[in-house]
């Protein structure tokens, strides 16, 4: 799928991934949109980038849909809206200490915004025979993020929607991509591009949404800016129980990065 004269939505677009994939996209001859929560970080992002902006909540399905109707109002339609928009919040204690709040905020964040967006667009897009959804999710929806569990419960519930999508709308012309990477320099985690430089497991956002471009414009499902996740899964895979072991292990060694640092110093250990 090439960009020019597409629409694109992108949620969470104001920094990180989002911002660096409405860069690209404006820069291929797309018509982009980036949506995010607080007003002056939209407005600041899409002048700087040369696009529109709007406020979007998505854990409210009128705010996605909302957002869906004035770009296909602009636009005429949206071709491709990408569902990028995070959240995280470090477990406090044990694997089920982060409050109710937490839980279900994540939940709303990475499955349920991404269900608002589908419901608002696929009757246009199958009407068409034509549409693009992606979810930027993160290799905790095929492995785990440790010290995180509602993270990693809520991007594997992600990754299997997006599958769900595939599985019942390609015939139908839906093309659906799942974006999981793992340590990205954003301020969801705390680190910028500078950290990046230094460290050979933690990619800049740039570099992601390089990779993410040309998997949605190859029209790959799964697109893995650390190709390394891939071997990982297949491991986890072929002997589950091993793949515990090691993980455990790993968890052993992240406690004190994780008191040190916080999630943004775990691709240390990678």
């Amino acid at each position: 799928m090439a960009f020019a004269g597409r629409s694109v939505v992108i949620t969470g677009g104001a920094s990180g991934i989002g911002a660096a994939l409405a860069t690209r996209m404006v820069s291929a001859g797309a018509y982009v949109t980036v949506a995010d929560l607080v007003a002056a970080d939209v407005y600041v992002a899409a002048e700087r980038i040369g696009c529109d902006g709007l406020v979007c909540d998505v854990t409210q399905e009128s705010d996605v849909r909302s957002l869906c109707e004035t770009v296909t109002g602009k636009a005429g339609s949206v071709d491709i809206f990408v569902s990028n928009a995070g959240y995280m919040a470090r477990q406090p204690e044990h694997a089920a200490s982060a409050d109710d709040a937490v839980w279900q905020r994540s939940f709303a964040v990475h499955v349920m915004a991404q269900v608002y967006a589908a419901r608002a667009l696929l009757p246009q897009m199958l009407a068409r025979e034509s549409g693009c959804l992606v979810t930027v999710a993160s290799a905790a929806g095929l492995l785990n993020q440790i010290g995180d569990a509602a993270y990693s419960a809520t991007k594997q519930a992600a990754v299997s929607f997006a599958e769900s999508l595939a599985i019942t709308h390609a015939h139908q012309g839906l093309k659906v991509s799942v974006v999981c990477p793992q340590y990205v320099a954003t301020p969801l985690i705390g680190l910028s591009d500078s950290d990046a430089a230094q460290a050979a497991g933690l990619l800049t956002a740039d570099e992601v949404a390089s990779v993410v471009c040309d998997g949605i414009s190859a029209g790959r499902f799964l697109i893995l800016p650390h190709p390394e996740v891939r071997g990982h899964a297949i491991r986890r895979a072929e002997d589950h129980d091993r793949w515990i072991a090691g993980m455990q292990k790993l968890h052993a060694r992240a406690g004190e990065v994780l008191s040190a640092e916080g999630p943004g110093g775990l691709y240390r250990l990678l």
